[in-house]
């Protein structure tokens, strides 16, 4: 019998649509592995009952097919409202805040037929790339649950990889995308900004550098997500048109210049082999027919760092400004809510703006570097899958860091600058511990970063190397 948790979800909605399998069929694959595979993990949180959802489950079987998730269950990314279904942010200031209503992301999968099974883990308000929160703990990696998933989409990643998920949908400011999907041997895509649109809720003009996007263990299933969640909102500005992503991935990838961008000449120091690995991968897309160009460091990484941090403090300050002026739930925010929020309030309006120019000067000098090359590649994180029992890494290729997320630099140039970006997995180290790289193209090249990870993907397969455990 076909073990329905090792299909792509693309199969999966052919063979429901079909009638091959059904519904109930695909919601006890899922919640038999669940409850197989999420206690030694606790990527899903919020799980909701078993025959609640079988009953769902059994409507959908007779239900109007509603699109390509109908009777597929996913779980949410804990940032994101679903109705009915407890909404922490990873804080125990809503342990127990039950959404009214659904945020726009999973609106527009339950509008696909998508069946809602509960939430993915997900670090306290989404700060930190490592899963863990005071409500429901940390999530561990299928390939040694001892380690780090990463985050902040590390629920989501880690519940892909341990097959409990299909698809999954993420977010990410700071690599949230990304660094997970490294960790955990998946693919994790960072559209262009604006492509995914956000919460019509507070500011709607500033906040250029977080966006939501989708996961998946093939590239197909990532653009058909894509798809799902993608397109104008309305009451959002700087919106871009959704394409028909997952009928654009066979163009021809051959002469595609990839520009490697490795260490930054230093400034992103990446822990032994994470180079080598990322640099293997690319001499394997050069014997697909991409040509591979080494690019020096194309602009300096303390400016981006500092346009990065002043930035996103001042966004953090603002939008968390009523829980920490008030005494008693400061007293129960992360220490790295406090950093982001009294490191913002420090800021100076010179400075601002000075941030923004060194912003707007890194863009210019993007548009000069895709003169000369297609995409650019660096690794997606500086460090290994960690101790899970840390709080974060204190040092990355042997230099010490000054902050909680320092050991995730590498991702600063793809978002300030809102690029599609996706990580793709580049195979094991020594440990035996995934990593990935990241892929990115200009603003608005989508489609084709997309295409060049279908074509790696097809080649290579690497989260067909399922965790040992499985």
């Amino acid at each position: 019998m076909t073990d329905l948790t090792q299909l792509t979800a693309t199969r999966l909605s052919t063979l429901i649509e079909a009638r091959d399998i059904s519904p109930v069929e695909v919601m006890t694959a899922c919640l038999d592995r669940i409850e197989a595979a999420n206690p030694a993990l606790n990527a899903i949180v919020s799980l909701r009952p078993r025959e609640e959802l079988l009953a769902e489950a059994r409507a959908a079987e007779s239900a109007p097919r509603r699109g390509w998730l109908h009777g597929i269950p996913i779980a949410v990314k804990d940032l994101a409202q679903v109705a009915g279904l407890r909404t922490t942010w990873g804080s125990p200031l809503f342990a127990d805040f039950v959404a009214e209503q659904d945020d726009l992301v999973p609106a527009r999968m339950r509008a696909a037929g998508a069946i809602f099974v509960g939430k993915t883990n997900t670090p306290e308000w989404g700060l930190g790339s490592h899963s863990f929160n005071p409500v429901f703990g940390v999530t561990g990696n299928p390939y040694d649950p001892a380690l780090s998933a990463g985050g902040s989409s590390g629920g989501a990643a880690a519940a892909l990889a341990a097959r409990m998920q299909w698809v999954c949908d993420g977010s990410d400011m700071m690599g949230s995308l990304r660094n997970p999907a490294a960790f955990c041997n998946v693919y994790g895509f960072r559209p262009s900004w604006g492509l995914v649109p956000g919460e019509a809720l507070g500011d709607g003009f500033m906040a250029t550098m977080a966006t939501s996007g989708p996961m998946a263990r093939n590239v197909e299933d990532l653009a058909r997500l894509l798809q799902t969640i993608a397109g104008p909102n309305p009451d959002m500005p700087f919106d871009r048109p959704n394409q028909p992503f997952a009928d654009m991935l066979d163009r021809p990838v051959k002469g595609l210049r990839i520009g490697w961008l490795g260490d930054w000449g230093g400034a992103y120091p990446c822990e032994p082999g994470i180079q080598q690995i990322c640099r293997a991968a690319l001499d394997q897309m050069q014997d697909l027919g991409a040509e591979i160009v080494d690019l020096p460091a194309p602009f300096p990484a303390d400016r981006l760092w500092d346009a990065w941090v002043t930035i996103r403090s001042v966004l953090n300050a603002g939008a968390k400004r009523r829980l920490y002026d008030d005494p008693t739930r400061r007293a129960q925010l992360s220490p790295e809510a406090i950093w982001e929020i009294e490191t913002g309030r420090q800021v100076t309006t010179d400075r601002l703006y000075a941030a923004s120019e060194q912003r707007s000067a890194w863009y210019r000098r993007l548009a000069g570097l895709f003169g000369q090359v297609d995409l650019i590649a660096l690794p997606s994180a500086q460090v290994w899958p960690f101790d899970k029992t840390l709080r974060r890494p204190v040092t990355a290729g042997g230099r010490a860091l000054d902050t909680y997320h320092r050991w995730m630099e590498v991702v600063v140039p793809v978002s300030l600058a809102g690029l599609p970006c996706l990580s793709v997995p580049v195979g094991f180290g020594a440990a035996g511990l995934p990593m990935g790289m990241q892929l990115a193209g200009p603003v608005g090249a989508d489609a084709l970063v997309l295409a060049m990870g279908q074509a790696w993907d097809r080649a290579t397969g690497w989260p067909q190397n399922m965790p040992p455990a499985i």
